[in-house]
């Protein structure tokens, strides 16, 4: 399916304007699945997707593929509503799957101030898995508080509050098949 990324900006008046568009997320997402099909060759890494934001960048990841994986789920909120991080990460659900002695890659819509993905890898690391790596469509290191170690980026972006492709303001516009900066 492809996308009138112009289509939305129509029907949503209160987009400033888009930042990345649904084409080059699709690009850039086989790319990503491109390297970590390479990486991970001859094993079966489990992918653990951030919900909510990070759906559809976890589904698009997975169809471009080449390698056999697992997926399992975590919730984590640290935002309430709001264009700005507590900076307090709580976790909603929990993995159901045993990481222990597997390879696992956390997939996340967007890295920010760095404090939830740093709490959800040492929380992880707990449970003795063989690898952990995060994987990121988007990294907004101006807003970083706390180093992040990213293995796989999809664009690093602005301080600006993006809505689209999974990444909502008040459960609000994760339907967009863009990444979009709404009007102040």
């Amino acid at each position: 399916m492809t996308f009138d990324d112009q289509e939305y900006l129509h029907r949503y008046p209160f987009i400033d304007r888009i930042l990345i568009t649904s084409e080059d997320i699709q690009l850039r997402v086989r790319q990503l699945a491109n390297e970590i099909s390479r990486d991970y060759e001859g094993t079966v890494p489990i992918l653990v997707c951030i919900l909510k934001g990070a759906y559809p960048f976890l589904a698009d990841l997975t169809r471009c593929l080449a390698i056999e994986h697992e997926v399992d789920f975590m919730a984590v909120s640290s935002y309430e509503g709001g264009t700005q991080s507590t900076g307090v990460v709580k976790i909603e659900k929990d993995l159901t799957c045993n990481i222990t002695n597997r390879d696992v890659i956390l997939v996340e819509d967007i890295i920010d101030t760095g404090l939830t993905i740093n709490h959800l890898v040492e929380l992880l690391r707990t449970r003795n898995p063989r690898s952990i790596r995060v994987a990121a469509l988007l990294d907004k290191k101006p807003a970083r508080t706390k180093e992040a170690d990213l293995h796989y980026t999809g664009f690093e972006i602005p301080k600006e509050f993006v809505i689209g492709y999974g990444l909502d303001y008040d459960e609000k516009y994760r339907n967009l098949p863009f990444i979009g900066i709404m009007k102040a």
